[in-house]
């Protein structure tokens, strides 16, 4: 079923983007097949959760798998992309891959859906904070030696500081890549966000909100299975949802993602962590927080911001595909 003839030129990307961690041209080389499903998010929006909601209805098991393998992110600079993609063409299964870049410097590809993931900015980076300091030493070093060698980076990766609150200012103030006031040490935020807001109207893209998953989980699953076009029943939805949700990815996580957790000394703490929000409450800086607002609601409308802060079931029904 999943198995449609594969594309032979490179893809066109409207924006390209290069950090210590990524390069979006490596986007060049996937050959996509009608039925593939790209999470994108921006990093620590929920991402892992969704590779296992996904994980789930493509294998219709409960059983864990290594989606840090099995559903590789793609313009990541730890393999060489050849090997990356000839994992993806030996897959007979539905693929998935996962992507942290902006809804513009991903290929126009048709046939593929999108589900873009988002979180509130501030829940975002209280959990970016926690996953940076976590980094072990090797990681750090890695990450060292691509950006110094790289003549469009320049520098060593960014040390995150100990203090969540400083770490924060840091991300609102100052920019990883040229041209970007905001957003160290990857890419802005606010940034991120308008791209996919622009793209609103594309029918190969469902927006999911974090919160959304958090109250309503089996419905946001249903929302997944409908768009995908998979054919499970609602009773096995629901028995599936029981997979997906924190306390079982946790005992799991060790299965679900071997291979990142070897940047953080063998623990997969920071990816499968406490799942909450609302924990920078009393620990980012008053000022902060304002500017926080005023930079979300300068980059995006107010209908989107709202959907960002809250997700659709928080605020009122609000669905970015109908803004």
């Amino acid at each position: 079923m999943w198995l449609a003839p594969l594309r032979s030129e490179a893809p066109t990307m409207e924006k390209s983007y290069r950090t210590w961690l990524i390069d979006s041209h490596r986007w060049r080389a996937f050959r996509p097949r009608s039925g593939d499903v790209v999470v994108a998010t921006y990093p620590k929006s929920g991402t892992t959760w969704m590779q296992r909601i996904l994980s789930l209805l493509i294998f219709r098991s409960g059983q864990p798998v290594a989606i840090d393998s099995l559903f590789p992110w793609l313009e990541v600079n730890r393999r060489p992309i050849e090997e990356v993609v000839a994992g993806l063409e030996a897959q007979k299964h539905r693929r998935s891959v996962k992507t942290h870049v902006p809804f513009d410097a991903i290929p126009k590809l048709e046939g593929v859906k999108f589900i873009h993931v988002a979180r509130d900015g501030r829940d975002v980076a209280m959990s970016y904070h926690h996953h940076c300091t976590a980094y072990r030493p090797e990681a750090l070093a890695r990450m060292d030696a691509i950006g110094l060698a790289d003549p469009s980076v320049g520098k060593p990766y960014p040390r995150a500081d100990p203090s969540a609150a400083a770490y924060f200012h840091k991300w609102l103030t100052v920019g990883a890549i040229d041209g970007q006031p905001d957003g160290t040490p990857y890419l802005s935020y606010f940034a991120y966000e308008k791209s996919f807001f622009e793209s609103r109207s594309n029918p190969q893209l469902l927006f999911v909100h974090y919160n959304d998953l958090r109250g309503d989980l089996v419905g946001e699953m249903q929302r997944i299975v409908d768009f995908i076009g998979a054919d499970i029943p609602r009773g096995e939805v629901a028995t599936l949802a029981g997979f997906a949700r924190f306390e079982s990815m946790s005992r799991e996580a060790a299965k679900l993602v071997p291979e990142y957790a070897q940047n953080f000394g063998g623990s997969t703490l920071p990816f499968i962590n406490k799942g909450g929000a609302g924990r920078w409450r009393g620990v980012f800086h008053d000022a902060d927080l304002k500017l926080f607002e005023e930079k979300l609601r300068t980059a995006v409308p107010e209908p989107y911001a709202d959907w960002l802060l809250a997700g659709r079931i928080a605020s009122g029904g609000i669905d970015p595909s109908d803004m």
